[in-house]
């Protein structure tokens, strides 16, 4: 996608600035966040057997259940494990046509995904052996590697510590 350059770049940059300094507040005047945190996300599956050996046998994320969708007969609701007490959940919706993913407003950009430098590398030598292309540590960012799954979820495995973005704390304690 082109990026913006010049006089519009200036603007953008000038933009986020003037948001920065309006809205962000530093970490110990925020208030608490309402919530206790993620319970689980969901995204949309074109296929559940595809999607469970790519999350579970490829990346290794345990499959925790398997049920259908309480909302559209038919339809799975599966969820994996993907670490500190988080879910990642799919469902399909049986003959619905899924069109080929594609970045737009309200989808997804990616997920990111918490890993040490052990599992960052074991991830990456796996998407090796399995023959799975991915951007990464080749274009200069190098605790990061890019994937898409299956239904084109993207997904980082971020060799970072929860609560820590470039090595610097956004959250308290």
């Amino acid at each position: 996608m082109p990026q913006p350059q010049g006089v519009e770049l200036d603007a953008v940059r000038g933009r986020r600035a003037a948001l920065k300094e309006q809205y962000l507040r530093k970490r110990g005047d925020r208030p608490a966040t309402p919530t206790r945190g993620v319970h689980h996300v969901a995204f949309i599956a074109k296929d559940v057997e595809e999607t469970i050996r790519f999350w579970q046998e490829t990346l290794g994320f345990p499959l925790v259940e398997l049920v259908e969708n309480r909302d559209y007969a038919g339809s799975s609701h599966f969820l994996f494990d993907i670490g500190h007490h988080n879910l990642l959940g799919f469902f399909d919706f049986p003959g619905h046509d899924h069109p080929e993913f594609h970045e737009t407003i309200g989808g997804l950009q990616h997920l990111a995904l918490s890993v040490s430098a052990e599992q960052f590398a074991a991830a990456r030598a796996k998407l090796d052996a399995a023959g799975i292309e991915y951007l990464g540590p080749d274009r200069g960012v190098d605790d990061s590697l890019y994937i898409r799954d299956p239904n084109g979820l993207g997904i980082e495995f971020y060799r970072e510590e929860l609560g820590l973005f470039d090595g610097e704390p956004l959250l308290d304690d």
